[in-house]
């Protein structure tokens, strides 16, 4: 029965119970402080149930609203606090939800059944085992061990912390168990611990099951373990094919291992998709090399009435950054904003990438400089992509002014770096940073390669190959073929066909005959003795890969027109746009307008478009 009498408090409460939005909770809840009605501590309870209830709050949101509610209410009673501790163990930091646990005690409120396992939850989802300890030690001396959730929530803490034998002790020494008992130590297995011997003893044991124990096996053996067969075999013996779940469990599996076809296949033959039915789906189609066709599902998606959530959201914008998609991408970060999706800290980032991979810096600037948080992804997106787009000096700005805020720069961060020092011609500044680096981080071949091009592009080309040399006996590196190439596509340029014949020579040796990296090496080859004019080279390089039958592999590229994207390719069998005749009437046209004085033309090779 709702404490205040008058009818005003009753319909308050009604509107929060139907509340959808956290825009409606809002406005109820600035009604209540209008009428005086905000230091009740039941109405502040119903407000705060209802955040916790909505779900559609962002993770970061939400805690700090709930906070302020929480500092108007008159005296907290011990249900205030559970919804607080549960609105932060469901946060951005569940580690909070323990921060308030430990206030609840300080201010003497008393704890209940109820308290524990949403602290339980906290500490399990910040994997923070040894508080979780500590709190188990108080549940056993209030008695509270034997309650049904409180164990379950236990059993859940040991699953997320890895402590599956103190699991199964609890679950073992049950009097009587639920769905969520059995699925939690099931979850436990088939999840983290990757035990699905154990696991399918446990399910074939379990009196009832429901979708949810159906979920984590066909996850447990398709994602964790790799057993897709296992999986789809449990999956068609599963006694009702309506669970959503378990649908979604089979697609991520074949989407995990790349088998895109028999997870379109699936996806296609469900009766009703959510969210997360096409997340996973958008989501596997970037990953493995059909961006194309993500945008394609996405706009479906949309047009289905079904709205974005983080991951498909990311998908399309990662999707758009792999096309060169700029128009596309603006729609869809127009569309974050104008649906209230969180734009957190990953949608952010993939914001920024996608911006600088399509070559708009001021959008990608503009997206960073607003992030409330960011991560060193997110300074990395902002540096590589700035030193991808000729913008060198600013991306070793933002390099130095990132480790002046304190922030650890990783592998990626360095290689921005050294690719802003290459394309500045900063060589001293680039070299002083790789020692930097040699003693700090992993040096991988990428690093590698662009000190090799740093100092290629500088013409100290000796200088370059002694490094490839050095760093493959110092690292115990395997030969890499991209440091021999880059270093050779330098000496084109810098005309030195000697050690180009050499780079080429260690190509073939890496390559031991299998036709890829010795292609290349005979192409880039025959143009460095072109532009050298030794003609019977030229000649013996490009008749050498005629008598094996080497050819060099086409290319691909995309460009968006109007909103449409269309997909260009080089190479035997390469489809064009149906409006290529169009483009090459342009390309013969600008040939002509290139005419120059001597009377020649310039040639635009169809080869040369991608």
């Amino acid at each position: 029965m709702v404490p205040s009498d008058n009818d005003a408090s009753r319909a308050l409460v009604y509107l929060l119970q139907r509340a959808r939005g956290i825009s409606q909770i809002f406005r109820v809840h600035a009604r209540l402080i209008a009428g005086g009605l905000a230091g009740e501590t039941f109405l502040a309870g119903r407000l705060l149930l209802a955040v916790a209830e909505l779900g559609t709050v962002s993770p970061e949101e939400a805690p700090a609203y709930a906070e302020l509610v929480f500092s108007g209410a008159g005296e907290p009673n011990t249900f205030l606090w559970n919804t607080l501790i549960r609105i932060h163990a469901a946060g951005a930091d569940p580690r909070r939800g323990v921060a308030v646990f430990r206030r609840m005690r300080r201010r003497g409120a008393a704890a209940d059944q109820y308290t524990f396992p949403f602290v339980l939850k906290s500490c399990g989802l910040s994997s923070s085992w040894e508080e979780g300890r500590e709190i188990h030690g108080e549940i056993i001396k209030r008695g509270w061990e034997s309650h049904l959730f409180v164990t379950n929530a236990l059993i859940a803490l040991c699953c997320r912390c890895g402590e599956l034998c103190h699991a199964r002790k609890l679950f073992d020494g049950m009097p009587r168990r639920d769905l969520v008992s059995w699925n939690s130590m099931i979850s436990g297995y088939a999840g983290g611990g990757g035990k699905m011997m154990e696991a399918q003893e446990l399910f074939d044991e379990m009196p009832d099951r429901d979708g949810f124990s159906w979920a984590i096996m066909i996850d447990g053996y398709g994602k964790k373990a790799g057993e897709l067969e296992s999986a789809r075999k449990l999956f068609d013996e599963m006694p009702e094919r309506g669970d959503l779940v378990c649908w979604n469990s089979m697609i991520a599996g074949y989407v995990a291992v790349g088998r895109m076809e028999e997870a379109r296949r699936l996806f296609d033959s469900m009766a009703d998709q959510n969210v997360i039915s096409w997340s996973t789906i958008i989501e596997g189609y970037v990953n493995h090399g059909d961006p194309k066709e993500a945008l394609s599902l996405f706009q479906r998606m949309l047009l289905r009435g079904v709205k974005a959530d983080r991951v498909s959201a990311v998908g399309a914008i990662s999707a758009c950054a792999q096309l060169g998609a700029l128009e596309l991408g603006r729609w869809i970060h127009f569309y974050l904003r104008k649906n209230r999706i969180h734009l957190d800290v990953v949608i952010h980032t993939a914001l920024v990438d996608m911006y600088m991979k399509c070559g708009s810096v001021k959008n990608a600037r503009s997206v960073f400089d607003r992030m409330p948080n960011r991560n060193v992804i997110s300074w990395n997106a902002m540096i590589v992509g700035l030193g991808t787009n000729g913008r060198g000096e600013e991306a070793l700005d933002l390099f130095h002014q990132m480790e002046e805020d304190g922030i650890a720069a990783d592998e990626l961060t360095f290689l921005g770096a050294l690719t802003a020092c290459a394309h500045t011609g900063r060589v001293d500044e680039g070299l002083a940073i790789f020692r930097r680096m040699r003693s700090r981080s992993q040096i991988g071949v990428e690093h590698c390669g662009c000190v090799v091009d740093l100092l290629a592009r500088a013409g100290r080309l000796r200088e370059a190959r002694e490094l490839i040399e050095k760093m493959t006996v110092a690292m115990a590196m395997e030969p890499a073929a991209v440091l021999w190439g880059s270093l050779m596509a330098a000496c084109r340029v810098h005309g030195e066909a000697d050690l180009a014949e050499e780079c080429g020579r260690r190509l073939v040796e890496i390559d031991g005959g299998g036709g890829g990296e010795e292609a290349g090496a005979l192409v880039l080859l025959s143009n460095v003795y072109a532009e050298a004019g030794r003609w019977e080279e030229v000649w013996e390089a490009r008749e050498g890969m005629r008598r094996r039958g080497m050819r060099k592999e086409g290319g691909r590229s995309a460009i968006e027109v109007e909103g449409e994207l269309l997909e260009f390719a080089s190479g035997e069998g390469a489809r064009m746009p149906a409006m290529a005749e169009d483009i090459y009437a342009v390309v013969l046209g600008l040939s002509k307008l290139s005419e120059n004085p001597s009377g020649y033309y310039y040639y635009f090779s169809s080869g040369l478009a991608v």
